[in-house]
């Protein structure tokens, strides 16, 4: 008899319960969505990555061709429109006084946008 109850008690004890099943698919889909989300996290800035690396290029390109030019920069923003990996891309530019006068401060930004916020920015310097 007392072989019959031990061999009972090993069977209740060696499945799981509905609740304790439960419990384990709970924890399972809470960590299947926070991966889903920080896949689709990656995924949109992955996105804004690359528009802010071909800003930045649209931008460096630019300032090759304003310092091969060799002309004395102007203070106010000077707008245009450039076309770059199938984007049309939205740059401007300026001159900025600085200490020396045989000095002047470059900037130049680019935007995806119109009238959007920069997604790339540069500045340097050049002499007269």
């Amino acid at each position: 008899m007392i072989k019959a109850n031990l061999k009972k008690n090993n069977q209740r004890q060696s499945g799981m319960t509905l609740l304790e099943v439960m419990l384990a698919l709970v924890i399972l889909a809470t960590a299947g969505l926070a991966v889903m989300q920080a896949a689709s996290e990656s995924l949109r800035n992955q996105d804004y990555l690359q528009q802010k690396t071909f800003a930045t290029w649209v931008a460096s390109n630019r300032l090759a061709e304003l310092k091969i030019e060799e002309e004395w920069p102007g203070l106010n923003w000077e707008e245009e429109e450039i076309e770059f990996a199938g984007v049309i891309w939205y740059l401007r530019y300026k001159g900025v006084k600085t200490g020396n006068n045989s000095f002047r401060a470059l900037d130049v930004e680019v935007s995806d946008t119109k009238d959007g916020q920069a997604l790339g920015y540069i500045r340097t310097y050049v002499a007269q």
